[in-house]
């Protein structure tokens, strides 16, 4: 790590503009004195390999993972840690002193603690999405031990994919692919978690039905930026208990500063900052 005076942390995802990890990943970089800078990269998805290859001799010693790359970018990991390889995704990478790249999900553990603070009753849920982020849900669904997970995704194939890694590693979990959003049969679930990107702008229409959402329902965006999408603005409004995935995003991104660094995250520093940026 010595051949480069600032160690160069980023994230790579196609789009990373509205990414607030830079803002979280330099204040605590300033706090704890470390010459280290955190950059947003935009990598499209013919350029991911390049990226990859070109990532050491640029300097940069580690970069979190977001849409659409966190399934793709497994392999071209050299080591998995626990998790990525069950969850076929990776939010987190260590580039160490031979250039070799060390792949963790600490997506998974930032929205399992996320849920035990809310005191969410994860027993039935219904999931949007498939993709990385909703992969390491549904393990962390899985492993506090739900009883139900039923999962649409507009791409069939990604949910059917899924499901079939869940049901081998939890046969006790009674998880599905449904081909609508009304095949969630949300009225039956204590849970709904939004993982697919339908929110992050002004005019996306609410993801179900507003109809199907009842006081018994917990509702989960991961979505933090806009802080409160349509989904979790007409859920509060009708008087339900919900979330977005501000505190995930912070859970996860410690985790991540303390792999690459091998220092403890400061935690309130990092928060604030996120809580200001998206004022």
């Amino acid at each position: 790590m010595s051949n480069f005076e600032k160690q160069i942390y980023g994230l790579i995802g196609y789009p990373v503009k509205h990414s607030l990890s830079a803002a979280m990943h330099n204040a605590a970089f300033l706090h704890l004195g470390i010459n280290a800078e955190y950059r947003l990269f935009e990598v499209k998805p013919e350029e991911l390999k390049g990226f990859f290859s070109s990532a050491y001799e640029r300097g940069i010693r580690g970069f979190n993972v977001t849409i659409p790359h966190k399934e793709n970018a497994v392999a071209f990991l050299d080591e998995k840690s626990f998790g990525v390889a069950e969850i076929g995704a990776t939010n987190t990478v260590c580039v160490n002193n031979d250039g070799k790249f060390k792949g963790f999900n600490t997506d998974y553990a930032g929205f399992s603690r996320d849920i035990k603070e809310l005191d969410v009753n994860v027993q039935r849920t219904a999931l949007l999405g498939a993709g990385g982020a909703a992969k390491a849900v549904v393990f962390a669904l899985a492993k506090k031990g739900a009883v139900e997970i039923a999962v649409f995704d507009i791409d069939a194939s990604k949910s059917e994919d899924l499901v079939r890694k869940i049901k081998q590693m939890f046969p006790e979990c009674k998880v599905h692919a449904v081909d609508s959003v009304a095949g969630l049969r949300i009225s039956e679930k204590t849970f709904l978690v939004n993982a697919a990107p339908l929110g992050m702008k002004e005019d996306d229409p609410l993801p179900v039905k507003e109809e199907m959402l009842h006081k018994n329902l917990f509702v989960y965006d991961l979505i933090y930026n806009p802080a409160e999408t349509n989904l979790l603005r007409t859920a509060k409004e009708k008087g339900l208990r919900a979330s977005n995935g501000l505190k995930m995003l912070l859970y996860q991104g410690m985790l991540a500063f303390e792999h690459w660094t091998g220092k403890p995250a400061p935690e309130k520093i990092m928060f604030n900052v996120l809580e200001e940026a998206l004022r």
